[in-house]
Order: C-alpha cells, then structure tokens, then sequence
C-alpha cells in the first residue's frame, strides 16, 4: 500500500448538507453527546476516562464536515453543563475548546483536505490535545506537556475506544444517510 492512498482517499466524502440539514444533524449529534456522557455516569463509567462526548464529536466532524464538528463540538459541553452541572464550571471553557478542536479539526481534515478517515481522526485527536494544551498553558493552571501527559494517561481507555470505534461509526452512518441525504441538500 503506498503512502499517498493512506493519507488521501476520496471514497467516504463528508456528507454536504444545507442550512435546514445543518440544524437538523447538529442537533441530532449534539442530543446524542450530551445523553452518552450522562448514561455513562449512571454507570460509573467515569467520563474523563472514556470519553464518550469527544467520540461523538469526532463522528459529527468526520462524517458531516467542519461547520457540523465545530457546532456540536461547541454546543455539547454548554448543553451538558447546563443540564447536568458537568463538565463542572472551572474547566468548561477549556473542554470546550478543545471538544470543538476535535470536531473543527476531523471535519476540515475530510472535507477540505480529503485525508483518510484513520489519519484524520488521528490529527484530530492530537490537535484537540495540542489546544487543550495550550489552553491551560495560557491560563497558568499547568505546563503545556503535563497537560497531554495527564489528558493521555487518563483517557486512554476513551483514546483506544475512540480508534476502534469512531470509524466504524462514521461508516455505519455514511451508509445509513446515504440513501436518506438528498432530502436535507
């Protein structure tokens, strides 16, 4: 396999939709990332570990393009806050900004740069890192490398989740949507 079909493959575009599409998915999507971080503490299934918000952004982002990622990616955390008090006040912009990163970023690397699903989601994840790095490095709360040591060593579980799942995801839905899309364009 050479190296330029890993990186570039044309063969799962994100899915373009218009103004009414836009609304209807994001709010889909942002319903769903905000449910799945509450399930999952019924269940003491610690959210920072497993990261069940990020998962979602990260099939919006990839799936639906940039404007999707970054609206769910910001909307998630705001709703779940207000619904649910998490995440807790002191770090809700930083998670903020790195869950839209994760959403920005995996939609712009697919829609407008066409890289592969994998590798996509791959930088997706480490510049959601890199922001949420450089976010508590400029509050002060901590270094920029203690930060992703930390984030990593915590969410490693949700990290692998994500790798094995987010693109079976994206796939699933592509498929399912496809034949269901041309209404919403």
């Amino acid at each position: 396999m050479q190296i330029s079909s890993l990186i570039k493959n044309n063969t799962l575009p994100v899915i373009k939709v218009n103004d009414i599409g836009l609304i209807i998915f994001s709010t889909a999507f942002t319903a769903i990332a905000v449910g799945l971080p509450l399930v999952a503490h019924q269940f003491n299934l610690a959210g920072h570990i497993f990261l069940p918000m990020h998962l979602i952004v990260l099939v919006a982002g990839l799936l639906m393009g940039w404007r999707m990622g970054l609206v769910v990616g910001v909307l998630t955390p705001l709703i779940s806050y207000s619904i649910s008090g998490m995440p807790v006040l002191p770090i809700l912009g930083q998670i903020t900004l790195e869950v839209a990163a994760y959403g920005f970023f995996a939609g712009l690397l697919r829609e407008k740069l066409k890289l592969n699903l994998i590798f996509a989601l791959v930088l997706a994840m480490v510049l959601g890192r890199v922001v949420l790095g450089s976010t508590v490095m400029v509050l002060g709360s901590s270094g920029f490398f203690d930060q992703i040591i930390r984030v990593v060593k915590l969410g490693w579980p949700g990290i692998l989740i994500q790798l094995a799942v987010v693109p079976m995801l994206v796939s699933v839905a592509r498929n399912y949507l496809r034949n269901d899309i041309e209404t919403y364009e």
